[in-house]
């Protein structure tokens, strides 16, 4: 009888070998120390991208414009427009918190290739990159920005201002940046505020407000359109050594603000160039071939930024201006210097 039962269990096992035999392997590499097994997955290939992605990346040019109510992000515009060759150039403006921060955007943001900046935007970072100046270059002078200090009647000079309440804009205009810097320069103490200058203005007509420091291209259209009582005015700003560095002399006069200023009359001030700039990017790397056709593309194609339906700023621009504190692109200079009687910079 034993060998029986004996004999059916060699029976039962054979039966169920086959069964016992699969998951044997599993069971001998399963570590000693009884820890649970970690499955690797193989990772799958990324996806090549296709030849057309590539080429339209490979000349896309990021721009920084600034703030969506400005003029520099509309001149971003018209330039990508005027500038679009399909896959072979491609420029995106990008709406940024203002021109003034568009020179950190240059620095820091991914896929910025150029920016339109204030010129004076340079003396913050001269502490914090000290190679700014080699590490961005300018294509355009694009326009100067006026400084225009409109005062109350009982303000006769600059001086009489320490103290008073002057309004620089909103922040991240050209106003809120330049302004106090200027007054900086200029020594002179204020109490600074930064509202709407459509706010300040109302509270100069009641008194509540000393001044407005405007930052922008002449005219004004709240000055030119405007009734304002006899006694405001806008105050002189002398050009002196210490404007030199970002600065450019400049005039308002009664072309500009007839209802202001009488005929003949030229109040002198100073101008912010606002700048169209590049990083500086090595030779040769796609990067730098980047901003060299863009350059070429740009320069090439000015006569269409000058016809009607485009900024009227573009036609009084000069392709050899310079800009205060930086040098020219590499490519904008060769574009110059293979054009027959170039003209030299004239501002």
């Amino acid at each position: 009888m034993k060998r029986i039962i004996g004999l059916r269990r060699l029976l039962l096992l054979a039966a169920f070998a086959p069964l016992l035999l699969p998951i044997q392997p599993w069971a001998a590499a399963r570590p000693q120390d009884n820890r649970p097994h970690k499955v690797r997955l193989a990772r799958p290939e990324p996806p090549q991208p296709r030849p057309e992605v590539i080429s339209m990346n490979a000349w896309t040019v990021g721009l920084a414009g600034g703030l969506l109510e400005g003029a520099p992000i509309r001149l971003a515009a018209e330039i990508a427009r005027v500038v679009d060759d399909g896959d072979n150039l491609h420029v995106l403006p990008v709406v940024t918190r203002g021109a003034t921060e568009n020179l950190n955007s240059l620095l820091y943001l991914r896929g910025i290739d150029a920016a339109i900046i204030n010129s004076d935007a340079l003396e913050e970072y001269k502490s914090q990159v000290p190679d700014i100046q080699r590490r961005i270059a300018y294509v355009l002078n694009l326009f100067p920005s006026e400084l225009q200090i409109f005062v109350r009647p009982e303000i006769q000079s600059l001086n009489d201002l320490a103290g008073k309440k002057v309004n620089f804009n909103n922040q991240g205009t050209a106003a809120a940046y330049s302004g106090p810097m200027i007054f900086s320069r200029l020594n002179i103490e204020v109490e600074k505020t930064f509202i709407p200058h459509q706010v300040a203005l109302e509270q100069m007509r009641k008194g509540e407000m000393s001044a407005v420091v405007f930052i922008t291209s002449k005219p004004v259209d709240a000055f030119v359109r405007g009734r304002w009582e006899p006694g405001f005015k806008f105050l002189p700003v002398p050009y002196e050594s210490k404007f030199e560095d970002y600065y450019l002399p400049a005039t308002l006069d009664a072309t500009d603000y007839p209802n202001l200023i009488k005929q003949g009359e030229r109040i002198s001030t100073i101008a912010v160039p606002t700048a169209l700039v590049a990083f500086n990017w090595p030779a040769k790397t796609n990067r730098s071939e980047r901003v060299s056709r863009f350059v070429d593309h740009l320069f090439s194609r000015i006569d269409r930024l000058q016809a009607p339906g485009f900024d009227p700023k573009w036609k009084s621009i000069n392709l050899a201006a310079t800009v205060p504190g930086l040098a020219r692109v590499p490519a904008a200079q060769a574009w110059l210097d293979r054009q027959p009687g170039a003209k030299q910079a004239s501002q």
